[in-house]
């Protein structure tokens, strides 16, 4: 397998990801099978549609390759049809989003080394295309996005912190690159999970005296 074909199977396999996660949180919010298919679409390519635009690279992927858009309402058909064989939804949109999170802030962080991007350039694209479309997705779902929460679990500064490590990877060891989007998105992953398990958060501002 060549870098090229790497890349593309990360790519699918965030894509269909997100996707699966969208599907499910409409299917939970009760959607009808139009809403499921457009809440896993968003989820799936937002982020990445997103990123694309933001480093120059139009019309975006998702529009040159219509297989990514088939295999989303296939996914939706699959997920709307069997929803009842899902006994607790709220864990498996979790960890299809946290999966989803960091591939996709790996290959944002890529995308943007690509185009000549420098540190910061890199690390937002990355952090964009891995919040972007859970952001649409909460929105529609009519929901406040997970990233304005302070007491919930890491969500857009572990997609930053996974991004950057893609780029030190990546800039000072470019035979690695491959490795670099790896462990970018274990760092992403990784830290999301553990924020959760242990409680982790980042600090809310000082409470001011009156």
């Amino acid at each position: 397998m060549n870098y090229s074909q790497f890349l593309d199977l990360v790519g699918w396999a965030a894509t269909l990801t997100f996707a699966t996660s969208g599907a499910l949180l409409a299917v939970q919010k009760r959607f009808d099978l139009v809403g499921v298919f457009v809440l896993a679409g968003v989820t799936a390519v937002g982020g990445g549609s997103i990123r694309d635009v933001l480093v120059g690279s139009l019309p975006p992927q998702v529009f040159k390759n219509e297989s990514v858009i088939w295999a989303v309402l296939l996914i939706s058909l699959l997920v709307w049809r069997f929803y009842n064989r899902v006994a607790r939804l709220d864990r498996p949109i979790y960890y299809l989003d946290t999966l989803g999170l960091g591939l996709f802030a790996a290959l944002g962080a890529e995308r943007g080394l690509t185009f000549g991007l420098g540190f910061w350039g890199c690390v937002f694209a990355g952090t964009v295309s891995g919040v972007g479309g859970g952001i649409l997705r909460d929105v529609l779902a009519g929901e406040v996005p997970g990233i304005f929460y302070r007491n919930r679990d890491l969500y857009a500064s572990a997609a930053s912190a996974g991004a950057l490590v893609v780029f030190v990877i990546y800039k000072f060891f470019p035979s690695l690159a491959a490795l670099a989007i790896v462990l970018g998105a274990v760092t992403t992953i990784g830290l999301r999970l553990s924020s959760r398990w242990l409680g982790l958060g980042l600090p809310p501002p000082r409470e001011q005296k009156p």
